[in-house]
């Protein structure tokens, strides 16, 4: 995690434990190589700092955490997955707009 950054690295190491101690965990499954991915990343940084104590952000780099991708049946990146008490709640696939995903966070909320 960056000095500014309010997301989250997730891993295959901490991520049971991060869905496990979090109610609402927004997960964006993602790869360097990824053009859309990085015409996400600063939306994803933004929605980390409005739901700072409401919902926990994070990031799966996807080539470094195969077994993840492979576990969410990851197709096509940036997907985001919103979790609710440690189960898929929605799924976004694609690049959305903020609006659109602070929506479907809220929805979870």
């Amino acid at each position: 995690m960056s000095e500014n950054a309010k997301y989250i690295t997730l891993t295959e190491e901490n991520f049971d434990a991060v869905l496990a101690s979090n109610p609402v965990v927004v997960v964006d499954f993602w790869a360097t190589w990824c053009g859309p991915c990085k015409m996400l990343a600063p939306v994803i940084e933004e929605l980390a700092a409005d739901f700072e104590g409401k919902a926990v952000i994070g990031k799966v780099d996807v080539d470094e955490n195969e077994t993840l991708a492979r576990k969410f049946g990851i197709m096509s990146i940036p997907s985001v997955f919103i979790f609710k008490n440690g189960t898929v709640a929605d799924k976004l696939i694609g690049f959305r707009q903020k609006a659109q995903l602070a929506e479907a966070i809220n929805a979870v909320l």
